[in-house]
């Protein structure tokens, strides 16, 4: 897998889940290793859950790898791969302490990761297709992650969401889907001065091979992503054999922090909404005119 691609991110779930496995083979649980390693079992859980704050120093990782009884191959490997988390360094890291909340860096590297991205959005549009202006408005918003008292935080953060839209026009950019709630388009976010532009810039997006953006008309009544707000289902590429380099992620942003879930029930559970969700929209060419139909009532206004 390449690093110029992914950076440390998955190069970190792959340590964590290679490190949970060893553990588990070794018999321990979380709480003995971390007695036995004298470390706390919180630590334990950010480096198995491939957290960005940890540091890998290869005396502990040694001793880590002797506890478990790791074969010499596999501490050659994590050796190596635990060394490339230090030398390697992700573009947004940048951003951290000033716009970027922790609990987001490991979404951020799952993005670049990524093959295939779906969002369902409910209320707003999604980061990836965001104008400076309508960003603009929605980080001015009390309650956030930002706080939007702080002129220079909120104004990297808006920074960090405009170059974050870089992936869909890069080379082996991932597909991007998105299901829009008529609402999204009909709130006036920044009224008339803002949304005209906004829209135009989804149908301008709309135009990249890789990039699909559908709406749920309020027309289509009750759905299954009425229940579950907001998500996004994140796929990755696949190896020489076609099996996916990571398991799919389902992904879920509140104010304060984010829940990522992975296992096979959780995401089949998120891939059932978003099935209900797809027959129910429009399909694409509906939803182009449609868009264009509520950019021009904007304008008018």
């Amino acid at each position: 897998m390449s690093q110029a691609v992914t950076g440390t991110t998955m190069l970190r779930r792959q340590i964590g889940r290679k490190l949970e496995s060893l553990r588990r083979a070794a018999g321990l649980t979380m709480e003995q290793a971390a007695e036995e390693l004298d470390r706390a079992r919180a630590t334990l859980h950010r480096i198995e859950n491939g957290a960005e704050n940890v540091r890998f120093r290869a005396a502990d990782v040694k001793e880590m790898l002797n506890l478990y009884g790791a074969s010499g191959e596999d501490t050659e490997l994590l050796l190596a791969m635990t060394a490339a988390t230090r030398e390697n360094k992700n573009w947004w890291h940048d951003y951290i302490g000033s716009g970027l909340p922790r609990w987001f860096q490991l979404y951020i590297g799952l993005e670049e990761a990524a093959a295939n991205i779906r969002h369902y959005r409910p209320e707003l549009v999604p980061g990836l297709l965001q104008t400076r202006a309508y960003a603009s408005q929605v980080f001015a918003m009390p309650g956030g992650a930002v706080d939007a008292d702080a002129d220079e935080e909120r104004e990297r953060a808006i920074q960090l969401r405009i170059d974050r839209q870089a992936l869909l026009t890069r080379f082996a950019a991932p597909q991007l889907s998105v299901i829009l709630n008529e609402a999204v388009l009909r709130r006036p976010v920044g009224g008339g001065a803002v949304m005209p532009e906004q829209l135009h810039q989804i149908l301008k997006a709309m135009e990249l091979p890789n990039v699909t953006v559908r709406v749920l008309q309020f027309s289509a009544g009750l759905h299954a992503g009425a229940m579950s707000g907001a998500f996004s289902i994140i796929e990755f590429p696949e190896d020489s054999k076609g099996k996916e380099v990571e398991p799919p992620v389902a992904y879920l942003e509140a104010a304060t922090g984010a829940i990522y879930l992975d296992k096979p029930h959780e995401t089949a559970a998120y891939n059932t909404i978003w099935a209900d969700m797809a027959g129910r929209a429009l399909n694409e060419s509906e939803s182009k005119s449609l868009i264009q139909q509520v950019a021009e009532e904007y304008s008018r206004a």
